[in-house]
C-alpha cells in the first residue's frame, strides 16, 4: 500500500514538514520558556489556618486559594505558570518571565474581602479619646472603627455585615462623573435582590464598601437601586482600578496568605542552561548522526533526515500545544534524539541480515520491516507508557521531561515505519543496497 501512494505520501510529508518549519520560527517566540530558563519569580505562600472561617478545612482552603490565585495570575498573563499545593498549608506559585514582581506579589496575596456595611449615624468623636483612640465600652458590641483607604482616615461602621463580595458576578474599570476611574461592578442575580432590598431598607444612610478592612467610599443611598450594580470610588489610578476590578472578578480568598519564600531569578542563569542545553542536544545528535552515517552508509544518511524531521515536528508540536520548554525538557529533547534511531537500527539490521541470506534487495526490504516492525513498536509503546505515567504522576520540571520524551518518541516510531518506509519503497528498484 505504501508503494501505491508513495508519491503522496512523499508529497504530504514534504508539506508538513514545510508547515512544522513555519509554525516555529521564530522559536523564541513560538516556545514558551520555564522559569529556570527565562527566569521569573517564586513564592512561597502560606495560608493564615488560625483565620479560616469556622466549618472550613485547611484542605478546602489550600484548594480554593489555589483556584484563586491562578485566576489571578492567569487575568496578569503570565504564560504556563505553576501553582500547586505543598505540605499542608503551603501553596508553591512560579511566575516564569514574570516583568513586574511587586504587582503580582500585590494581586496575589491580596485577601480581596469585600463586605457591605452601614455607616453609623452617631459622631467618630463620640467614641474615641482626645488622641484618636477608641473607647471600646462607647462602642459597644455594635459598632466598630475602620481606617481608610487615605491615610488618617476613620470611620464608624455598625458591624452587621450587610452583604460581602460573594455576591459579586462581575467587576470592570469604568469613568465616574469627573472623569476620574472608578470600578464597576455587577451582581449576580440573588445577590441583586439583595442589593435591592438592602438599600430599599437603608435610604438616607451612609453605605461602607470595605475591602480588606479598609473603607474605599461610603457613598449616600438616595433611592433604591435595583439590578444590583454600583461602583467602588477610591481616587484610584488607572492601574490600582485595574488590579482592584481584577482581584475582585477572581474572588477573595478563604483566609489570608503570607508569603514566607520569595526568589527571583535572572534570566542570565536562563540563558546560560538554554546554550549549555543546546550544545549538549547539538553535539549528541551530531555524534548519532556520524555513527548512522559511517556504520550504515546511505542507508544511514537517510535515517539521518528521518531524525531531522523528527526534531522539527516535535518543535512544531511543543509550538502548537503552547507548551513550556524547561531545562528538563531539553534534556528529554536530548535524550528522544538518541532514541530516535533506535527503530531504523532495528529495521536496517533485519535488512541487512536478509541480504547476507541471498534475497533480493525487494525481499530484504520487505522482511527486514515486516519483521522488524513488532519489535520497534513494542520497544516504542513501552517507554511512550512510561512518559505517560511521568506526566499524570508527576509535577512541574518533570512533566516537562515527559512531554518532550513522549512526542519524541511518538515521532520516532512515526519517522520509523512511514518517513523512511516510503524512501525503501523507492529503493526496491535497485540492484545493491548501500547499508
Amino acid at each position: 500500500m505504501i508503494a501505491r501512494y508513495r508519491d503522496i505520501i512523499l508529497a504530504v510529508l514534504a508539506a508538513l514538514t514545510l508547515i512544522a518549519g513555519v509554525s516555529i520560527y521564530p522559536l523564541n517566540k513560538k516556545i514558551n520558556l520555564g522559569l529556570d530558563l527565562q527566569g521569573g519569580m517564586q513564592l512561597v505562600l502560606e495560608v493564615e489556618t488560625d483565620k479560616l472561617p469556622k466549618g472550613t478545612t485547611v484542605q478546602d482552603a489550600c484548594e480554593r486559594a489555589i483556584e484563586i490565585i491562578r485566576n489571578r495570575v492567569d487575568a496578569i498573563g503570565v504564560a504556563e505558570p505553576l501553582i500547586q499545593k505543598q505540605g499542608e498549608s503551603w501553596i508553591t506559585v512560579q511566575l516564569p518571565g514574570i516583568q513586574d514582581p511587586q504587582k503580582a506579589i500585590d494581586l496575589i496575596g491580596q485577601t480581596a474581602l469585600l463586605e457591605f456595611k452601614l455607616v453609623s449615624p452617631k459622631a467618630l468623636d463620640e467614641v474615641q479619646d482626645k488622641d484618636g483612640n477608641p473607647l471600646p465600652k462607647k462602642l459597644g458590641k455594635d459598632l466598630e472603627v475602620v481606617p481608610g483607604k487615605d491615610i488618617g482616615s476613620k470611620y464608624l461602621l455598625e458591624k452587621l455585615q450587610l452583604m460581602t463580595g460573594a455576591s459579586l458576578a462581575t467587576a470592570s474599570v469604568s469613568t465616574g462623573e469627573m472623569g476620574e476611574p472608578v470600578v464597576s461592578f455587577q451582581m449576580t442575580p440573588e445577590g441583586g435582590r439583595a442589593f435591592a432590598k438592602l438599600t430599599g431598607d437603608h435610604v438616607n444612610r451612609q453605605l461602607a464598601i470595605i475591602l480588606d478592612g479598609k473603607v474605599y467610599s461610603a457613598p449616600n443611598i438616595r433611592s433604591r437601586i435595583g439590578g444590583g450594580s454600583g461602583i467602588i470610588e477610591g481616587r484610584f489610578s488607572w492601574e490600582e482600578a485595574r488590579n482592584l476590578a481584577l482581584v475582585l472578578r477572581a474572588g477573595a480568598l478563604p483566609a489570608p496568605v503570607r508569603i514566607i519564600n520569595k526568589e527571583v531569578v535572572g534570566p542570565s542563569l536562563g540563558k546560560d542552561s538554554i546554550d549549555r542545553g543546546l550544545k549538549a542536544a547539538v553535539f549528541g545528535t551530531l555524534l548519532v548522526m556520524l555513527f548512522m552515517a559511517f556504520y550504515y552508509r546511505l542507508s544511514g544518511v537517510i535515517a539521518n533526515v528521518a531524525l531531522a524531521i523528527n526534531f522539527l515536528f516535535l518543535l512544531a508540536i511543543l509550538a502548537s500545544m503552547k507548551a513550556t520548554l524547561t531545562l528538563p525538557g531539553i534534556a528529554g529533547i536530548a535524550l528522544t534524539m538518541g532514541m530516535a534511531v533506535d527503530g531504523n537500527v532495528l529495521i536496517l539490521e533485519r535488512i541487512r541480515e536478509e541480504l547476507r541470506a541471498g534475497k533480493t534487495v525487494r525481499v530484504a526490504i520487505d522482511n527486514g520491516y515486516s519483521r522488524a516492525l513488532a519489535t520497534v513498536v513494542d520497544s516504542h509503546v513501552t517507554t511512550l507508557l512510561t512518559a505517560a505515567i511521568l506526566f499524570f504522576l508527576g509535577s512541574g520540571p518533570i512533566k516537562g521531561f515527559a512531554v518532550t520524551l513522549f512526542w519524541g518518541v511518538f515521532l520516532s516510531l512515526f519517522t520509523a515505519i512511514v518517513i523512511t518506509r516510503a524512501v525503501f519503497e523507492m529503493r526496491k528498484q535497485y540492484v545493491g543496497l548501500s547499508i
